[in-house]
């Protein structure tokens, strides 16, 4: 199977190894290479990074489940559109049955027999079949299992390619959840689980927990939901929503007492709990959702503290739970402290209506609303940044003095409001060519320059490299905006080498931006960890085009945590006084 090297997404990957592990399961393969193939396929769809991206960084072998063999196949396939190997096992099978995988209740096997008795090509053929009672007559298949095939086939959800939810759109549907859940006089706690918890960028299903006097009156009033459109099922421990708009909602309903074990098996990464398993087993202990056995003796926790401390570790905050070595840290007390929402004290990357012709789009605030509103967060210092004049409709005449005139009335602003520092910044184009869309003399005006990819994102990744380093290199620059320039769901980051990028940013004190803009979570977590590693200091913004998105900071310190940062990483969580020292400005107020 040849698939476009340029728009291969984590989706398609991971349908194409289930595609190869049916293969090979028709085929009577052993059946450790079917879950190696399956394993690979749920480290790719679960992967917070494009896999692609992951592999031209020479990160694809640090993914846990995808070893060398599955990486030299990934490779093959990025660099050719195709995999020699996955061409000779899918040869001869009906191209049919792999469309019908995705459907509940059936598996390769069945799936087989489908395609290949009665030709059908698509789940539309296969809703045609059972509705003339096609399926019936075939061997092994009646009435029973036709009905229950067209019924799953009006339970499949109806998922975009590609198209996960992006983090905070989850958190606010889970939210309404939450919020619904605590009008309950029994439900004495709620929490999210799986990916959601762990704050990953895109996000599947909904998964929550509940603590709740009354288990069955708690799943009654969970399924009478306002917003509900289907009860897919519901059961005396756990049941499940399909919301109006097509979203899932699991929910699982347990008393206090253990309820930490099935907090903590949720939520963990398949990986995460595979090894904490395997730790167990060492010590003669067996961990699952209700607590942890030694012999027939079960053992219940009500917090998720006791289950670490059980197993003799520190407790692991839920963001990390990826199997990326937060347990053998937690095993040597060595878990990191997490930066924190409430440890921001600034946000440098806020976009106004102040008229300086920009080269992209306003924000709809004006300075004084953005400066009230930051107060109102408590904050000490903000950035004005504002996207500089447009290069292609204005002089170099003409730039300067916009910016010069907008200079002059933020350093007003300074004088003003002396409970909030305020820095004249400008978030800058880094052009094609690799130059700056400012030249020096305007940018001397400013405090600092944020400066971002914006243009030609399909430029070679040496070309793209030399963009982002001449970039650090200039003096005026202090941050380097949403280094990817991904947008989730909708384009991949372009090609960096991050190496060189990250050794460039700490040799000449470049901070790199954690934008927690929905849609960018930019830098993605996973360049975060390298990054701090490579001793390179982050920046968290939201970079705000609204009021209310200031707010958002949260998802950019949930991106942060995810890549192990903590305060002294982030430069934004400086009181003032320091902060000041390191971003290299002088102020006219102490």
């Amino acid at each position: 199977m040849k698939m476009a090297r340029k728009t291969i997404s984590n989706t398609q990957i991971s349908n194409l190894l289930r595609q190869v592990a049916a293969a090979y399961e028709v085929k009577g393969g052993n059946r450790f290479k079917v879950i190696a193939y399956l394993k690979a396929a749920d480290a790719v769809e679960h992967a917070t990074s494009e896999i692609k991206d992951l592999w031209e960084d020479k990160h694809l072998g640090k993914v846990v489940g995808i070893g060398k063999s599955m990486e030299e196949h990934l490779g093959e396939l990025f660099k050719t559109g195709k995999v020699k190997r996955f061409e000779e096992v899918m040869k001869d099978l009906p191209k049919g049955m792999f469309t019908l995988i995705g459907i509940p209740g059936i598996g390769p096997k069945v799936a087989y027999q489908l395609a290949s008795k009665l030709d059908i090509k698509n789940p539309a053929d296969l809703k045609k079949a059972a509705e003339n009672g096609k399926i019936r007559e075939l061997e092994g298949f009646g009435v029973k299992s036709e009905q229950e095939i067209l019924q799953n086939l009006g339970l499949q959800k109806k998922k975009v390619e590609g198209k996960r939810m992006v983090l905070s759109y989850a958190s606010e549907i889970a939210d309404q959840m939450i919020e619904y859940m605590l009008t309950s006089p029994v439900v004495k706690r709620v929490d999210a689980l799986g990916s959601l918890r762990r704050r990953v960028s895109t996000v599947g299903d909904i998964d929550i927990a509940i603590v709740a006097t009354d288990p069955l009156a708690a799943l009654k009033h969970f399924t009478s939901y306002p917003k509900t459109g289907k009860i897919i099922e519901s059961g005396t421990r756990s049941a499940s929503i399909r919301l109006e708009s097509g979203i899932q909602i699991d929910m699982m309903v347990s008393q206090l007492k253990g309820y930490g074990a099935l907090l903590q098996h949720f939520t963990g990464s398949k990986h995460h709990n595979i090894k904490l398993r395997e730790i167990a087993l060492k010590k003669g202990l067996s961990l699952s959702d209700f607590g942890i056995k030694k012999g027939n003796k079960l053992e219940t926790f009500d917090t998720e503290e006791e289950v670490y401390a059980r197993l003799g570790m520190q407790y692991i905050p839920p963001e990390i739970r990826e199997d990326n070595g937060e347990i053998e840290a937690a095993i040597k007390k060595d878990v990191p402290d997490l930066v924190k929402p409430e440890d921001v004290k600034g946000d440098l990357h806020l976009h106004s209506s102040y008229p300086i012709e920009p080269s992209h789009d306003f924000g709809t605030g004006s300075f004084e609303d953005i400066i009230k509103k930051s107060k109102e967060l408590g904050y000490q210092y903000i950035g004005l940044s504002d996207h500089s004049p447009a290069v292609s409709t204005h002089t170099d005449e003409q730039i300067h003095d916009l910016v010069k005139k907008r200079s002059e009335n933020i350093e007003q602003l300074k004088y003003s409001h002396k409970s909030i520092r305020i820095l004249n910044l400008l978030e800058v184009d880094i052009l094609a060519h690799g130059e700056l869309a400012l030249n020096d003399k305007t940018m001397d005006l400013l405090d600092g320059v944020i400066a971002g990819i914006h243009s030609s994102f399909g430029q070679s990744r040496d070309v793209m490299t030399k963009r982002m380093i001449g970039a650090i290199k200039n003096p005026h620059v202090k941050i380097i905006a949403h280094p990817t320039g991904r947008l989730l769901n909708e384009r991949e980051g372009y090609e960096v080498n991050w190496p060189e990028a990250f050794e460039a940013a700490a040799k000449h004190n470049t901070i790199m931006e954690v934008n927690a803009w929905p849609q960018r979570l930019d830098l993605r977590d996973d360049l975060v960890f390298d990054a701090i590693k490579m001793s390179v200091k982050l920046v968290i913004d939201t970079d705000s085009h609204d009021i209310k998105h200031m707010d958002q900071m949260k998802f950019g310190v949930a991106v942060a945590r995810r890549g192990w940062a903590t305060k002294k990483d982030v430069v934004n969580t400086y009181d003032w006084v320091d902060f000041k020292k390191y971003f290299g400005v002088e102020y006219p107020l102490a």
